[in-house]
């Protein structure tokens, strides 16, 4: 058996190495007249750097063979969550300031915007990960597991933690679902403005609500996930996400500039 992460990763402390972000983006320069302009250049420089620990997480020792790579392994899943943690926070003080400009996500290209829901990524997208990449493992080593060899990756899943992923995937299905109603809500009393029947800034306010609901709902979700598996699943399951956030972003930005949008 492979022991999974117990240490609690949403009590973690942020590096020093990227806490550098919430210095520069402090509550008063985020919600300035250049919320808009401060947030997509602290999304430059936080994508920068998730660039930076995507290589250290291709490039650790695979599997543990070591008490010290299995150390090091827990400090870089530490470190990555750490640095998305981060950056909702960051988006939060954002949408504080500017919820409508933070829901029509201007940092992102015409492609991840198409692919959004409540400007980020849909919840539910890290358990398909989950069960595609254990899939592709699967079978690239099926003669070794039908031999009986553990091969600790994310295709070497436990039944219980199979059935733990399912749980909570179910779960997230309906507090997903749960704002996506809140939000339609919000949509469906449009009239209410024109005829002057409700508040605007009460109306916005509401906005900045749904909008770190489903931001929470996001972090909550990845933890969750990264919560249930050994170190070395996590790494792999940390790449296959950041790896599908690079993609799907370097396809929107060649999509943009052949179109003149960039």
């Amino acid at each position: 058996t492979h022991p999974q992460l117990h240490i609690p990763i949403s009590q973690t402390k942020a590096s020093s190495s990227t806490s550098s972000f919430l210095t520069l983006f402090s509550s008063e320069s985020i919600k300035n007249q250049n919320n808009m302009t401060s947030f997509t250049n602290f999304y430059e420089s936080w994508f920068d750097h998730l660039q930076h620990l995507l290589h250290q997480l291709s490039s650790a020792p695979r599997p543990p063979t070591e008490p010290q790579h299995h150390l090091d392994l827990l400090n870089l899943v530490h470190k990555v969550m750490n640095h998305y943690s981060e950056y909702y926070t960051v988006k939060s003080l954002a949408a504080d300031g500017d919820p409508l400009s933070v829901f029509s996500a201007p940092w992102a290209t015409t492609l991840e915007r198409s692919l959004h829901w409540i400007a980020g990524w849909r919840p539910t997208t890290a358990f398909h990960l989950v069960y595609s990449e254990s899939s592709i493992l699967f079978e690239s080593r099926i003669v070794d597991i039908l031999r009986g060899l553990r091969t600790g990756d994310l295709g070497d899943l436990s039944p219980n933690q199979f059935r733990r992923v399912s749980e909570l995937q179910c779960e997230t299905v309906k507090e997903e679902n749960a704002i996506t109603d809140e939000l339609s809500e919000w949509q469906d009393s449009a009239s209410e403005l024109v005829n002057g029947f409700t508040d605007l800034n009460e109306k916005i306010r509401r906005l900045a609500d749904i909008l770190r609901k489903a931001d929470d709902l996001r972090l909550r979700t990845v933890r969750r996930v990264v919560e249930m598996l050994t170190a070395q699943q996590a790494v792999e399951f940390l790449i296959a996400a950041a790896e599908l956030q690079f993609g799907i972003r370097g396809w929107g930005l060649n999509h943009d500039r052949l179109r003149g949008n960039a």
